[in-house]
């Protein structure tokens, strides 16, 4: 019974990988879509107000926004794109 549930566990683990690795490749429209400076003032203005670009230098700005890729979830992408924006801006 122990070998079945360790089976299961495993194929259940295993697809669940698989999935986020083919719907990790796929931007989303509603992200594609968006800039750099929409997608900043979507995400960032959800939980706090969103600093001036003029307050952190770029590599603050990278700092920054490798911290809220994990705390707000975002995507690459959207890493990316709101990156750019906030270091062409100040």
């Amino acid at each position: 019974m122990k070998k079945r549930n360790l089976f299961l566990f495993a194929a259940a683990t295993a697809a669940i990988v698989l999935i986020s690795v083919i719907n990790g490749c796929k931007v989303p429209e509603a992200i594609a879509s968006k800039s750099g400076a929409q997608l900043w003032a979507e995400n960032c203005n959800r939980c706090h107000n969103a600093p001036d670009p003029l307050y952190y230098s770029d590599s603050q700005w990278d700092v920054a926004m490798e911290h809220m890729r994990v705390k707000a979830l975002l995507t690459d992408v959207e890493v990316k794109k709101i990156a750019t924006f906030l270091k062409a801006s100040n």
